[in-house]
């Protein structure tokens, strides 16, 4: 039986708070408690548009390379454009590297 949209937003959101929760748990101490929840799910979501962007979703390849860093500069460089506070590229790295893993994980 197909789900309703309601079950579908529910679904989304549970695994949205399921990998901040992963995300949270792989950070440094110093940046466990820096970003607030809508923080960290507005870099994941940041993190799934450059993945979008740039094609690495279309990728044929079984073995993807991503240059994490890459990926960082793009949170940053989107954060300063829709005037949200500046973040560093070597903090945001950690998300980026413990999204990832989650996604490999979860896969």
């Amino acid at each position: 039986m197909p789900m309703n949209l309601d079950e579908e937003l529910l679904m989304d959101e549970e695994e949205n708070r399921r990998e901040r929760q992963f995300v949270r748990q792989q950070l440094p101490a110093e940046l466990k408690e820096k970003y607030s929840d809508d923080a960290l799910q507005w870099i994941l979501d940041t993190v799934v548009e450059y993945y979008f962007s740039s094609g690495i979703l279309e990728s044929a390849d079984d073995e993807i390379d991503i240059d994490l860093e890459q990926v960082a500069a793009f949170v940053c460089k989107q954060a300063k454009d829709e005037g949200r506070p500046d973040m560093l590229a070597q903090e945001v790295f950690f998300v980026v590297q413990a999204d990832l893993d989650f996604q490999e994980k979860n896969a």
